[in-house]
């Protein structure tokens, strides 16, 4: 018996589209490239300038579609870390994650439509960043295009309109990049020249923004020398590791305490442990208590301690506690954002019978009421913990309260070596020049740093180093304009998108062209 096998031909329709899906799974993976550990920042506005192109007077269904490689693709490579929690987590928030760029794919192919259609694609990433920092269960704002432009021109425009303005620049920078080619597609001189002026302007003119005026205060001191600790794990796998981590910070702040003595370091006024640095409850917990105490004695300064709390069989907290030499603790920041899934579980009732994998949290962490604003010996600090540095209003609401200096405690180590420690310092320094702070960073096990209010990293610890960073740090009172105007740039960008999406359908349907026509800019 001779069977025949007919291998179908290969349409041009067909060749386009697969084209089409190799281009959009390139922008997500050179926009991936452009966040660290790569950190080729400049790939960001030429993986929007791709999508851009590939997006531009779509069929609203193919747009979808290509909005959602891109996104899968992008999110798979920079949360590669999350694998290690499980290859099913990894896979199914990049593709909850890909729906916001499947969305925002449908919205740019109506706004490309409009005169002045970059401008208004920048606005379709801050629109699509609002909705997916906040929906559902307080969102993941991980990934966010301000986040990969933590050392370039445009970072400045974070001090103006906070990290919000930053994405919007440079979407609009990878918008124009694409109405380039296609003016120099089609040989328009003018439009070349306008487009090219307009990419250069927005490229640099946020150098010519301001930089904080250092040590400017209304009161209290002008600086503060500071200590930020990195004590690591030690000890055996066979020691509790718990009491191993206390240990590390411990040890490490006993030895700075002797080179202090020595006159080999400057006498720190306060000192910073990460989060988890103390995860047996040091208030429950007598030998805990009297080892942190030990050490605020010994280094003679207050220590904030990143400690989790035991309130009950069903609950425990992720705090910040001032532990203060001779007194003990004090004042106590308890973390506002607790991550779901990997701090708490929602709808436990339903989800724990049914995934198996959530009985590795078996209490759930509360959430915090209060901004971060705690007294350190007379140093007004505004502490956010870990995953909270992503959040604009946790930031935000930690330095309006009073925060003269910004401290960020993590615990990075489940991720040491995959990208997530490297990315969560990026945010600290746009945080930093986004509120014109200086910004301490203590992890467990790295990385910790010490930036200045311009986003440059003064002093670091690198993965797996223990050790002690310390320096004299500026401390300022006076808010940016960012911090001025809080959440008012993004509502105002998010509702000119949402009219113009209503223009851009009306013009639609009035217009005879069939969808999928090269219009001109």
């Amino acid at each position: 018996m001779t069977v025949s096998l007919t291998v179908p031909a290969f349409t041009p329709r067909a060749l386009r589209l697969g084209a089409l899906l190799v281009a959009s799974a390139l922008a997500g993976l050179l926009l991936a490239l452009a966040f660290p550990p790569v950190g080729a920042s400049l790939l960001a506005p030429v993986a929007v300038a791709i999508m851009t192109l590939i997006l531009r007077n779509r069929h609203p269904v193919v747009a979808g579609v290509m909005g959602a490689v891109t996104g899968f693709t992008f999110f798979m490579v920079l949360l590669r870390w999350l694998g290690l929690i499980g290859a099913d987590a990894w896979i199914a928030l990049s593709v909850f994650l890909a729906l916001w760029f499947a969305l925002m794919g449908i919205a740019i192919t109506y706004l490309t439509r409009l005169p002045w259609w970059p401008l208004w694609v920048a606005g379709a990433w801050v629109a699509q960043e609002a909705l997916r920092d906040r929906i559902p269960l307080g969102g993941f704002p991980w990934g966010r295009l301000a986040f990969a432009q933590t050392a370039t021109s445009l970072t400045p425009w974070a001090a103006i309109g906070g990290a919000v303005l930053v994405t919007f620049a440079t979407a609009l920078a990878g918008a124009l990049l694409a109405a380039i080619y296609l003016a120099a597609r089609k040989s328009q001189v003018k439009s070349l020249a306008a487009l090219s002026a307009a990419l250069v302007a927005v490229a640099l003119a946020g150098l010519a923004i301001p930089r904080p005026i250092l040590g400017e205060t209304a009161g209290g001191p002008a600086n503060t020398t500071a200590a930020v600790i990195q004590g690591g794990v030690v000890g055996s796998a066979a020691t509790d590791q718990r009491r191993a981590v206390l240990a590390g910070h411990v040890q490490v702040t006993v030895d700075l305490a002797s080179e202090v003595a020595n006159g080999q370091q400057p006498q720190p006024d306060i000192v910073i442990w990460p989060e988890n640095s103390s995860d047996i409850d040091p208030l429950q917990d007598e030998a805990s208590a009297t080892d942190i105490s030990s050490a605020a004695d010994t280094i003679a300064a207050p220590i904030l301690v990143g400690a989790v709390l035991s309130l009950n069989s069903d609950e425990v907290a992720n705090v910040g506690i001032v532990w203060n030499p001779g007194t003990g603790p004090g004042e106590m920041y308890t973390k506002q954002r607790p991550v779901p899934f990997g701090e708490y579980v929602p709808f436990r009732s339903f989800l724990v019978p049914i995934i198996g994998r959530f009985d590795q949290v078996p209490r759930d962490f509360i959430a915090g009421d209060t901004p971060g604003v705690l007294s350190m010996n007379d140093v007004v600090i505004g502490n956010v913990i870990c995953f909270e540095v992503a959040y604009d209003d946790v930031v935000r609401d930690a330095v309006t309260g009073g925060g003269r200096v910004l401290v960020v405690q993590t615990n990075n180590a489940t991720f040491a070596g995959l990208g997530q420690p490297e990315q969560q310092l990026a945010m600290s320094r746009l945080r930093a020049v986004e509120f014109g702070r200086s910004v301490l960073v203590a992890a467990t096990t790295g990385i910790s740093a010490v930036i200045a209010p311009d986003g440059a990293v003064v002093a670091q610890l690198g993965e797996s180093q223990r050790g002690a960073l310390v320096a004299r740090i500026p401390l300022r009172d006076s808010p940016t304009l960012a911090a001025r105007l809080g959440s008012i740039p993004e509502i105002a960008i998010s509702l000119a998108v949402l009219g113009g999406l209503i223009w851009a359908g009306i013009r639609t349907r009035r217009n005879t062209r069939p969808v999928g026509s090269d219009s001109e800019f």
